[in-house]
């Protein structure tokens, strides 16, 4: 079992498999150009596999699949595969833009992926296109809909941006609604890398506009999951993240590996170990030390709290998110 100095239980791995994605999005990474990191780079997947089985065996039970844009690289059904057929009870999930999830969801399935989170920030082909920087509605909402038609659980993510897409908070809520998902506002996460004239919603705004609409309990935090949740009158049930709140931390039990082996105790922090010289040689005894060591310096918090804190110059799509 993986427990940090302040006594939380690390069981959450998430696996950046690339750093590409295909959408340019205002909160990401709007001006980076197209270009990846050479693949010589990147372990493969037989390298990731090889850490994440030191991972499972030292008590992960949750690992989510993310990017950039996991589906840019190929044959990740294979990857998937390969951890569900290791350990097939692990929580195994993925985050996606959804873009190209609609030729994938079966194959996704097939391999033991059961769950997914989708980012939809709106329902407005124009808005939705000023966001991503491309024309992405269409295929986003056909990938959704075969995801769920072949089985797979979708939850969608929503960052709400004042003047863009503040306007579509109830559609969304509606459109999740209507599909038994569930949705996830996100208060904007400040990067260095994101447009300057982004600017967010907090948490208070949100419920202001939902509850101009709809009356909702406060559920609290479910389990080790950073969102807040709130029930509405007829049971549905929505979330918040707020990452400027210290409730986001408290649980905190994931670490991040990105593609290039760093492996990372904390979204907001720089710091980070590399697993990729242990894998590479095989070293698994190194490569379950150096996870100790990361997870031994977990921070307490992220820096957003800190007003005199500097935003991280990771960018997300290294991380995941």
């Amino acid at each position: 079992m993986l427990v940090d100095k302040f006594d939380r239980t690390v069981d959450y791995l998430r696996v950046s498999v690339t750093e590409r994605c295909n959408f340019r999005c205002q909160y990401c990474m709007p001006e980076k150009p197209f270009s990846w990191v050479p693949k010589e780079k990147l372990l493969s997947f037989e390298e990731l596999f090889a850490f994440i089985k030191v991972a499972i065996d030292e008590g992960v039970k949750k690992i989510r699949i993310t990017g950039g844009e996991p589906l840019l690289r190929e044959d990740l059904d294979v990857f998937i595969k390969m951890i569900h057929d290791y350990k097939p009870d692990v929580d195994l999930a993925m985050t996606t833009n959804a873009f190209l999830l609609k030729g994938a969801a079966q194959r996704l399935y097939d391999a033991g992926l059961r769950r997914l989170n989708v980012s939809v920030d709106s329902l407005k082909p124009e808005v939705a296109e000023k966001i991503a920087q491309k024309d992405v509605l269409g295929p986003v909402l056909a990938g959704i809909e075969e995801a769920l038609k072949v089985g797979l659980k979708v939850k969608v993510n929503m960052v709400p941006m004042k003047g863009v897409n503040d306007g579509e908070v109830l559609d969304i809520l509606e459109y999740c609604k209507e599909r038994g998902m569930v949705v996830r506002f996100i208060e904007y996460m400040e990067n260095v890398h994101a447009h300057d004239e982004v600017k967010g919603l907090d948490s208070e705004e949100l419920l202001s506009i939902i509850g101009s609409r709809y009356s909702y309990e406060d559920e609290g935090f479910d389990g080790h999951s950073p969102s807040h949740y709130y029930k509405l009158g007829d049971g549905y049930e929505f979330g918040i993240i707020e990452p400027h709140k210290d409730d986001f931390c408290k649980k905190c039990n994931r670490i991040r590996l990105t593609a290039e082996g760093q492996l990372i105790p904390c979204l907001y922090f720089d710091e980070a170990m590399s697993i990729k010289d242990a894998v590479k040689r095989g070293d698994i005894k190194m490569a379950a030390l150096i996870l100790k060591e990361v997870v031994k310096n977990k921070p307490e918090k992220n820096r957003w709290s800190d007003p005199d804190g500097e935003h991280s110059k990771r960018a997300f799509y290294e991380t995941g998110g």
